[in-house]
């Protein structure tokens, strides 16, 4: 914890929040709904970014994502090859508003039978998001299993039981991917249940992108991303070491609604990252 001290060898560099929007820590969820300038223009296909053998597969070619979020799972993919676990799918990606408004509105209808008025939208929130507090209406976040269409076998197991699943689960924070919703004993025996923090409990084999810095912190404090801005909050300057040497700085300040942002910054770092995290900050990963 640094936040006693400023930055060292400070520098500030002009950003717009559509700069900052992508960057991997925009908060969504159930008390948290994406922000109404949201742009969603910069997603691609998960399936078209990459060729050949390189080439992610994905459930059709309209699954997309941010480009951060498809090149972290396709270093992700590479690494889980060379240790023998293939067959990865992305099942689903990003979801527009309307998306998630039409799922929402089918729950309505379906549910309309049992319930009225305040309780009905309450029934239809348990099982499917509101339109714009759903993790895949961020761009950044996703679904896998497994498919081989050579052999339908591979995708009978459920996911997180198979060494693919847990490969993933064990490792992505390398590659700066999170598993978004975990759950006592799952999807690693060792995990415990976040439910209470993300407001989510039904079991989704999701993961989120949020950068290389603030995975390696989260997995190491077993964060989720609430807790971790939470963590932020009240800690906004941090630093995280490797066998004794400075690896990541990690840096939130508060910005709140303003368009245009003076990102605060240090000289002395090789690269770095900022992020708007949905709370009226902007995170900035400085890496060494």
């Amino acid at each position: 914890d640094l936040s006693q001290n400023p930055l060292e060898n400070q520098t500030a560099e002009a950003k717009t929040r559509a700069d900052l929007m992508a960057g991997g820590m925009l908060l969504v969820n159930e008390w948290h709904s994406r922000p109404d300038d949201f742009d969603e223009t910069g997603v691609v296909g998960v399936a078209k970014r990459y060729k050949g053998d390189d080439k992610i597969q994905a459930k059709d070619n309209n699954v997309s994502l941010f480009p951060a979020a498809v090149d972290a799972l396709h270093d992700a993919l590479v690494a889980a090859k060379a240790d023998g676990m293939e067959h990865y799918l992305v099942e689903e990606g990003y979801r527009t508003y309307d998306t998630q408004n039409t799922y929402f509105q089918n729950k309505v209808t379906k549910l309309s039978s049992k319930y009225t008025g305040d309780a009905l939208i309450a029934a239809a929130k348990k099982e499917v998001n509101y339109p714009g507090t759903s993790e895949y209406n961020s761009g950044l976040a996703f679904e896998l299993r497994l498919y081989d269409k050579n052999d339908p076998e591979v995708s009978v197991p459920k996911y997180s039981t198979t060494a693919q699943g847990k490969w993933m689960s064990e490792n992505c924070w390398k590659y700066g991917i999170v598993f978004r919703f975990p759950q006592n004993g799952w999807p690693l025996e060792t995990s415990t249940d976040k439910s209470f923090k993300t407001g989510v409990s039904k079991r989704l084999n999701l993961y989120r992108y949020v950068g290389k810095g603030n995975a390696a912190i989260m997995h190491y404090m077993d964060f989720t991303l609430e807790e971790y801005i939470e963590y932020l909050e009240e800690h906004p300057h941090i630093a995280l070491f490797e066998d004794g040497v400075l690896k990541y700085e990690v840096y939130r300040q508060y910005v709140g609604d303003e368009q245009n942002i003076n990102v605060q910054l240090t000289r002395n770092a090789k690269k770095y990252s900022s992020s708007l995290d949905n709370m009226g900050g902007v995170i900035t990963v400085f890496e060494y």
